[in-house]
């Protein structure tokens, strides 16, 4: 288990197994907070607590942050899906870095493709150091 929180500590998140891989997206929104992210679903795999303030982007995601210290901790779906799970992903970077350091990156074009991009071997912890 993945333990995260915020830089005040008011947003908690815990992932109840450990990701097969982080992205790093090139979206308009995730190049600017810098995020690496591990996904799953709300309430599943990935449990979030503590009161958020959200910046919605479109019709299809939330970014949550803590509206003390301004970490970003998670994006969330706004809507269930049709089989009543929302997925959601977890800022891997608000998390112990020796619990996530071996990780492997994934990286996503979220600005032009939507499409995975060839891996380069990098782990989170090439991403600290």
């Amino acid at each position: 288990m993945i333990h995260g929180s915020c830089h005040c500590g008011a947003i908690q998140w815990q992932f109840e197994d450990r990701p097969d891989r982080a992205t790093a997206c090139n979206c308009t929104v995730c190049r600017r907070y810098g995020a690496l992210w591990a996904y799953d679903y709300d309430g599943e795999v990935i449990k979030v607590s503590g009161d958020t303030k959200a910046y919605v982007r479109g019709k299809d995601i939330e970014f949550h942050f803590c509206p003390t210290c301004g970490c970003i901790a998670f994006w969330r779906e706004p809507q269930k899906n049709l089989d009543g799970r929302r997925r959601i992903a977890v800022n891997l970077r608000l998390a112990d870095p020796a619990a996530v350091a071996q990780i492997p990156i994934r990286h996503a074009d979220g600005l032009n493709t939507f499409e995975d991009l060839p891996g380069d071997g990098k782990c989170v912890a090439d991403y600290w150091s």
